[in-house]
């Protein structure tokens, strides 16, 4: 972080998309990417001022993934501290159910690929935040 930076955590509202048969939509983090590229995660965005959390899961899911969520579920919550880089947010993690024939690259500067996956049979390599996040999903869903 730079001596500019507010020294609060930021609120991130990070989702994990399924299809409610066991298949988890991951997407793979494109050049363009703000951290670890060419690695697999689930989507994530800024909570905007005056958002509510669905509100801004619904934002995200449509602009990431070009698709309107079915379901939204409250999963927990992260506190993320990161040395590399420098970082410091909290993560409220949701389920996301949504139709697979809808779903496409919304931000093709941000991502390259979409895959469906069942927990047993994830891609690699795995952004760092995808394993903690993923523990908080429940064995149904994935």
């Amino acid at each position: 972080m730079s001596d500019r930076s507010p020294r609060t955590p930021a609120v991130s509202c990070v989702f994990v998309c399924h299809d409610g048969a066991g298949r988890l939509l991951l997407a793979r983090r494109g050049a363009g990417a703000r951290d670890e590229p060419g690695t697999w995660d689930t989507g994530a965005g800024a909570l905007e001022y005056g958002e509510t959390f669905e509100a801004a899961v619904a934002r995200e899911v449509r602009e990431e993934y070009a698709t309107t969520p079915l379901e939204i579920s409250l999963l927990g919550v992260r506190n993320v501290l990161r040395d590399d880089p420098p970082s410091h947010w909290v993560a409220v993690v949701f389920a996301v159910r949504v139709d697979p024939a809808t779903v496409a690259i919304g931000e093709p500067h941000k991502f390259d690929r979409l895959g469906w996956h069942t927990r047993d049979d994830l891609p690699t390599p795995l952004h760092s935040q995808l394993p903690p996040t993923l523990a908080l999903l429940p064995d149904q869903l994935g």
